[in-house]
C-alpha cells in the first residue's frame, strides 16, 4: 500500500512539473539562442527561431534603438501599441519575454483583446486608465466574470494569459502611457472585433448573426467597417 501511495504522489508530482513545463516558452538549454533570420532552418521552424552560430554573436543581437521614451501617435480607436519581440531583438529567441509601450489618446482605448501565448503584466507610467479581463466559460459562479480596476501612475494589473482584457483612457483631455511586458518571445494578439469582422475572408453573417443574436444587417454592417490594427 505505502508503494502504490509514492507512486501515485510521484505521478502527481510529475504531472505538476510537465504542466508548468508547457504553460509558456520553452526553457531554454543554453545561455542564449539568438535568432538567425537567415538560416533556410528558419522557415520550416517548429518553435521559435534556428539558433546562430554563438561564436558570431554580439551585444546587438540583444539590443535595439527603440525610442520607447517617445510618445507614439495613436490610430482611431485612440491607442498605439509599439511591441519589442523576438522580431525586432533576435537574443529574445527562446527567452520567453516581451515588451511594448501603449499610449492612450484622451479617451482612447486598446480594445478587447487576447494574448494565446503571454500572461501580460502593465505598469502606467503616465495618466489613468480603467482596465479589465473576463475568465473563460468556467463552471458558475466564475464563468465569464468581469474583473476590472482604475489604475493611477506607478501602478500595475496583471491580465492572465489568453483571456480577453482591454485598457480604456477615461481622461478626455489627457493621454495616458503604459508599459507592458509579457511572457512569450512571441506573445501574438488576437484584437476580438477584428477577427470576428475582419476576417479574410469573412464568415458568414449567417453564422455570426445567429451568434450575437442579432439581424443580418448589423453583421453587415459590422463587416464592412475598416477594422484597424493598433499595434506597430
Amino acid at each position: 500500500m505505502a508503494s502504490s501511495s509514492s507512486f501515485l504522489l510521484l505521478a502527481a508530482l510529475l504531472a505538476l512539473v510537465s504542466w508548468q513545463a508547457t504553460a509558456s516558452d520553452p526553457s531554454p538549454l543554453q545561455d542564449f539562442c539568438v535568432a538567425d533570420m537567415n538560416s533556410p532552418g528558419t522557415i520550416l521552424r517548429v518553435n521559435g527561431f534556428v539558433c546562430k552560430n554563438p561564436m558570431e554573436v554580439n551585444a546587438d543581437d540583444f539590443f535595439k534603438a527603440a525610442n520607447l521614451d517617445k510618445p507614439r501617435v495613436p490610430n482611431k480607436v485612440g491607442s498605439n501599441v509599439t511591441l519589442i519581440n523576438v522580431m525586432q531583438i533576435a537574443g529574445l529567441n527562446t527567452l520567453g519575454i516581451s515588451i511594448a509601450r501603449i499610449d492612450y489618446a484622451p479617451l482612447g482605448q486598446n480594445p478587447p483583446h487576447t494574448h494565446p501565448r503571454a500572461t501580460e503584466i502593465l505598469t502606467v507610467l503616465e495618466g489613468t486608465l480603467y482596465v479589465g479581463f473576463v475568465t473563460s466559460n468556467q463552471p458558475a459562479p466564475n464563468r465569464n466574470k468581469f474583473l476590472s480596476k482604475v489604475l493611477n501612475k506607478g501602478d500595475v494589473f496583471v491580465f492572465p494569459v489568453g483571456l480577453i482584457h482591454f485598457q480604456f483612457n477615461p481622461n478626455p483631455h489627457q493621454p495616458a502611457v503604459a508599459i507592458a511586458a509579457l511572457s512569450s518571445q512571441n506573445p501574438g494578439a488576437i484584437t476580438i472585433a477584428n477577427a470576428v469582422f475582419g476576417s479574410d475572408p469573412a464568415i458568414s453573417d449567417d453564422v455570426l448573426a445567429k451568434a450575437f443574436q442579432v439581424e443580418k444587417n448589423t453583421i453587415d454592417y459590422l463587416q464592412a467597417q475598416f477594422w484597424e490594427n493598433n499595434h506597430y
